[in-house]
């Protein structure tokens, strides 16, 4: 599999799984875990340093920790968190997708359409994914995403 074929099938794990995220915690699963497990699959908090600029925050900008990444998904101790991941998300659809591989960086920037559960409503979100490979697997080094206004 080519590092463009990678990435492509990355990022579908990766909006999969926010999805999936939402449903365990509409059906009343353990979310937690559920996006625990999503954290440590896509970001490499559990062997590196990671940049995360979530699309949605504005008073604590950066969540550059596995425990500050999680309550941005999931509602955690941050006051602005309201689960991202919780909202549920029907559908996240991939738009655009530009993959710049140089030497040792792999780079993913698009945008991703997040559409809502019982919502007409779509959110247009910018991204820019930096990858590591780690134990044969593409894992999020850098994260930065903003919502297109």
């Amino acid at each position: 599999m080519s590092q463009k074929e990678q990435v492509k099938s990355f990022l579908y794990s990766w909006k999969e799984g926010v999805i999936r995220i939402g449903k365990v915690f509409v059906e009343g699963g353990d979310y937690q875990n559920c996006a625990e497990e999503f954290l440590s699959k896509h970001y490499a908090f559990d062997t590196e340093e990671v940049l995360f600029k979530p699309t949605f925050t504005k008073e604590v900008i950066f969540r550059n920790t596995k425990d500050l990444a999680l309550s941005y998904f999931v509602k955690g101790d941050i006051q602005e968190d309201n689960g991202f991941a919780l909202k549920p998300w029907e559908k996240i659809e991939l738009d655009e997708l530009t993959i710049l591989e140089e030497e040792s960086y792999l780079v993913a920037m698009g945008t991703f359409k997040f559409k809502p559960v019982n919502s007409v409503e779509v959110a247009l979100v910018a991204f820019t994914f930096c990858f590591i490979g780690i134990e044969n697997a593409l894992k999020i080094k850098i994260h930065h995403s903003s919502p297109v206004l």
